[in-house]
């Protein structure tokens, strides 16, 4: 896991706003609209930072996704404007503090699951917000927490075998 940095939060302050403006902009449910864009090239090209060499704009990304996937009205559930932004900030600061793609971001926390916990979680910092998410789905990707998960599951083995 590494630090967050001026460009992780350009970055994450970048793809919140176009979750945000979304709502207004697409015709497709939240939900059709972060399937997208989450597997579109423009989440790889803020994946690999590039995009901070270029002047796009959260509107712009909107047109991107759009003109990757074509326009679509799928879908009419809407997500609120702070829902919007607070899991578009929470996806990209989970792939930039643990080096993942958003794709494989995505796979892990689902939209839906992540509105769920707007409402708990949305004014802790995000690094504890993620490393809860995680915790609850028993996934450790810092290597010193599974290491000590495993060690106390090596223990409670050793522990049954010895009274037997």
């Amino acid at each position: 896991m590494k630090k967050i940095n001026s460009d992780g939060l350009l970055l994450c302050e970048l793809q919140a706003k176009a979750f945000e403006n979304s709502i207004d902009k697409m015709e497709s449910s939240s939900e059709i609209f972060i399937r997208r864009f989450m597997k579109s090239k423009i989440a790889k090209r803020l994946d690999n930072q590039s995009i901070l060499d270029s002047n796009i704009q959260a509107n712009d990304i909107l047109t991107l996704v759009d003109e990757e996937y074509g326009a679509t009205d799928y879908g009419s559930v809407k997500y609120t404007h702070n829902e919007m932004y607070w899991i578009g900030y929470i996806y990209r600061y989970f792939s930039f503090i643990y080096d993942l793609s958003s794709s494989q971001v995505y796979k892990i926390i689902k939209p839906k699951e992540l509105r769920g916990l707007f409402l708990p979680y949305h004014t802790m910092d995000p690094s504890q917000a993620i490393e809860r998410i995680l915790e609850a789905k028993g996934m450790f990707i810092d290597e010193e927490t599974e290491l000590q998960r495993q060690y106390e599951i090596f223990k409670r083995i050793r522990m049954s075998k010895k009274d037997k």
